[in-house]
């Protein structure tokens, strides 16, 4: 768009992209139509199963963007879910929140609910605690584990992570050689899935996002 002498700065056209602004005292247009801050985004989507994580996909599958409402401005997901998991996801156009919210430092809590196969052994939760070594060599623990129920073919478990990991919880359970049936991302922080239907999507409460951002140590609405 620049170089094609479409943006204006204080009024002349500026072909360089790398030219210099002052954000506080600059003029900027585009088309000659001012340019404004855009109106910040927080939404929580109940991701469905078989669904990607993406803005588009090279082999055509439906994405997390066909639940969002027509006309809605770009957002981006914080963090992932891949295309087998299922569960709450949060999207905005705040780049700087998404990465405080999935910044490792933060020990901002996220709580899955995972279904596996068989019975599996009392120890397991204990186990995935106090930590286990992937095969690629990376250390792997989480905050907390427990059995949520059994059942004649399968049990579930509740794990809660505290970082976030590439497929962090399915690596864990393969090392112990147990198989994931589903999995569950019912809540991060202290929002929660409940009440919301999976498909739907809607924007964070004044109250969810204060609490979220106490959480990540961040002033709300900054």
């Amino acid at each position: 768009m620049i170089r094609s002498g479409r943006v204006q700065l204080n009024g002349t056209t500026k072909r360089d992209p790398e030219t210099p602004v002052r954000l506080h005292s600059d003029h900027i247009e585009v088309d000659h139509r001012g340019v404004g801050i855009a109106r910040k985004i927080y939404l929580m989507l109940h991701k469905p199963r078989g669904v990607v994580t993406t803005a588009s996909d090279e082999k055509a599958r439906k994405t997390v963007y066909a639940f969002l409402s027509e006309g809605m401005p770009w957002v981006a997901p914080v963090g992932r879910l891949d295309k087998a998991s299922e569960g709450l996801l949060l999207l905005t156009n705040d780049p700087e929140w998404a990465a405080q919210i999935t910044a490792p430092e933060t020990h901002l809590e996220k709580t899955y609910h995972v279904q596996v196969e068989g019975m599996v052994n009392e120890t397991l939760p204990e186990e995935m605690v106090k930590g286990v070594r992937a095969e690629d060599g990376e250390f792997l623990r989480a905050k907390s584990a427990g059995i949520l129920r059994r059942g004649e073919r399968n049990t579930w478990v509740v794990v809660v992570l505290d970082e976030g990991k590439n497929r962090q919880i399915r690596r864990m359970l393969a090392q112990a050689g147990v198989t994931v049936l589903r999995l569950v991302r019912v809540s991060v922080g202290s929002l929660s899935l409940v009440g919301l239907a999976k498909g739907a999507c809607r924007a964070l409460t004044e109250t969810e996002k204060r609490m979220l951002d106490t959480a990540i140590h961040r002033p709300p609405w900054h």
